[in-house]
């Protein structure tokens, strides 16, 4: 059974997405994620004008050896397009496998190593009152662990901090800004540093010790204050503490490692094995943040997780919504297979998106599954897709009250 076509679909409904269209000779479709929020147009590039012509012909079940032949076999290897762009072929690899097999993708990964997979929610509020609104919102609506950003006295919009909800209003954050260039916003790290303990304090005297509390700083610390940070939030038992310091330093994380008990998760940025090698072998994470949308596919992060799990270490794959739901549906079959899973970020797609995209994966009590259809199961309606066109996007910048750029 060989691949005969290689399709790549742009589509806009709400967020812009990428998705490779794969069909084999007996007319099984696989659909893979190329999605690179604010570079979707180099990867719908690189897959439709360099990577699709090497595929028509090849044998469809050679997964392995079509990730080894696009990722080993090239000049030009790794990097956030390249990366994508294979996890988007590789995806789409194990869809049309598990259509001929007839069994949902996690069967064919070994098969289920739980009931579910616990899920986060998002809550954020630019006050501490609308904060917790959110935090009641997404405990009424099943989530069962919960990642707080709010706002910061003096500081106009913070990034990872949506519109305020009302008493029970869903969750919708957009952080790609729909304009010609990036929206630039400010940043103080001191006036960070001195707000985030109370806010954490505030939450677990609200809503006690039990519920999971996850934390994002977004690369913005050095060493010495994520360590800081990490020793600041100790005393509120913290689930992870994300992203505390560029995540291209490694060795940074030896200082933090050494400062603060909170553990740790990196790699939103990081798209290949070889980035977390470091990371992985001195135990200097207790976390994989790294989608498979962007790492290489189900291959790639399987490897990844496979060397991770030498070292006692779980995942936490990356997946908002400017990953589609094919992105989001292969993260959770490794979610189910996976021995060494940790958490599942998880923010609800819009009911646009939804329809473009129609997925069997469900979430209840807290859990994600992927449900029992086979191949990933998600289908793309082609004719809607076509009507919602690509609209350039960017996630916002930042800058120091002086005007120096600063990492976001």
């Amino acid at each position: 059974m060989r691949i005969e076509r290689a399709d790549v679909v742009v589509t806009s409904p709400g967020r812009n997405f990428v998705t490779l269209r794969l069909q084999t000779t007996d007319g099984v479709v696989g659909l893979g994620d190329g999605t690179l929020n604010g570079r979707e147009l180099a990867v719908a590039s690189y897959l439709r004008d360099h990577v699709a012509p090497l595929l028509v012909g090849r044998e469809a079940h050679d997964v392995e050896d079509t990730w080894q032949y696009l990722s080993r076999g090239a000049y030009w290897r790794r990097g956030p397009v390249t990366m994508t762009a294979i996890a988007a072929v590789d995806m789409a690899l194990w869809d049309i496998k598990g259509k001929v097999a007839g069994l949902p993708v996690y069967q064919l990964l070994g098969g289920r190593s739980r009931r579910g997979a616990l899920a986060y929610g998002h809550a954020s509020g630019t006050t501490l009152e609308a904060l917790m609104t959110s935090i009641r919102n997404h405990l009424d609506r099943g989530f069962r662990a919960i990642r707080l950003q709010t706002g910061v006295p003096g500081l106009g919009k913070v990034y990872g901090v949506g519109t305020d909800q009302g008493v029970g209003q869903k969750y919708d954050y957009e952080p790609a800004g729909r304009t010609a260039v990036p929206v630039e916003e400010d940043w103080d790290t001191r006036a960070y540093l001195r707000h985030i303990p109370s806010v954490f304090e505030a939450v677990r005297a609200e809503f006690g010790p039990e519920l999971p509390l996850l934390h994002d700083a977004h690369h913005r610390l050095s060493p010495n204050e994520a360590a800081q940070l990490g020793r600041s939030l100790e005393p509120y038992d913290l689930f992870w503490l994300e992203d505390v310091t560029p995540a291209d330093n490694p060795e940074a994380l030896r200082r933090v490692r050494a400062m603060t008990t909170t553990p740790l998760a990196i790699g939103e940025v990081l798209t290949s094995i070889h980035d977390y090698r470091t990371l992985v072998t001195e135990q200097l994470i207790d976390y994989v943040r790294s989608s498979p949308a962007h790492t290489g596919g189900i291959t790639g992060v399987k490897k990844l997780m496979d060397f991770a799990a030498l070292y006692g270490i779980r995942s936490g794959f990356h997946q908002p919504t400017d990953i589609s739901p094919v992105g989001m549906a292969a993260a959770l079959h490794l979610d189910i297979a996976l021995h060494n899973f940790g958490i599942q970020e998880f923010m609800e797609h819009n009911e646009r998106t939804l329809e473009v995209f129609r997925t069997s994966y469900t979430f209840a009590d807290g859990l994600l599954d992927p449900g029992e259809t086979p191949g990933l199961g998600v289908d793309l309606d082609l004719d809607l897709a076509a009507q919602l066109e690509y609209t350039p996007a960017y996630l916002p910048v930042n800058r120091l009250r002086d005007g120096t750029l600063h990492d976001w």
